[in-house]
């Protein structure tokens, strides 16, 4: 998935594990966040390290997610009828420079998720050929060591719910991507922090969805 999508929505504290291990309490409502669609890039693309990222240390992350791509507009949709306006799934790494998620920008996380490459995503699957969203398996490794292994039924908000909140005044455009949070074993909350460098290779698979093969470069 190589184009730029019209907007990137992302959710997160999605799962409960990786709340805990941010150490942030579990959300009563989704935590909704953007990302700059030009942070988009295809699933073999290299994740570029750009120089502001060295400013105050290592701190670029992965997190391994299920993407949503909508297949029409839609506003103001019911949770039952959320899931008939999406078009495809795709698997999609919410790369995160943490200085400037949580430092650098005044309290709001777009700054450290926008940097381009930022957001690599596989091509979609067809709706249709995905029974259940909330069924799904995620995987995630850095140079061939499984860092993320979970299921996306432990999401707190599902994918239905999601669009049917986000979409509640608000016109969702037509090949809108969600990413629908990551679970546990982000490399800034391990000990030792386990963070992206040049020569890395990150993967993230979901099986029946895709995989990606991001090498990491400086």
């Amino acid at each position: 998935m190589t184009h730029n999508p019209p907007a990137i929505f992302c959710i997160g504290r999605n799962y409960a594990d990786h709340a805990a291990e941010m150490q942030t309490d579990l959300p009563d409502r989704p935590t909704v966040f953007m990302k700059n669609p030009a942070a988009a890039c295809s699933a073999t693309d290299a994740i570029v390290l750009p120089p502001i990222c060295d400013e105050h240390g290592p701190q670029v992350d992965f997190e391994g997610e299920l993407a949503v791509i909508l297949g029409t507009d839609c506003r103001d949709v019911a949770q039952d009828d959320a899931l008939a306006c999406v078009h495809g799934y795709a698997v999609a790494n919410d790369v995160s420079a943490r200085w400037w998620q949580k430092q650098g920008s005044g309290g709001q996380w777009i700054r450290g998720k926008s940097f381009d490459t930022f957001c690599p995503l596989s091509d979609p699957v067809p709706a249709s050929t995905v029974d259940d969203p909330q069924q799904l398996t995620l995987i995630t490794r850095l140079n061939g060591e499984v860092m993320q292994h979970s299921s996306t039924s432990n999401m707190i908000f599902s994918v239905a719910s999601l669009i049917a909140e986000l979409s509640r005044g608000t016109t969702l455009l037509a090949g809108t991507v969600l990413l629908t949070g990551t679970p546990a074993g982000v490399g800034w909350a391990r000990n030792p922090k386990r963070l992206l460098q040049d020569g890395d290779v990150i993967e993230v698979e979901i099986p029946g969805v895709g995989l990606l093969t991001n090498p990491v470069r400086r």
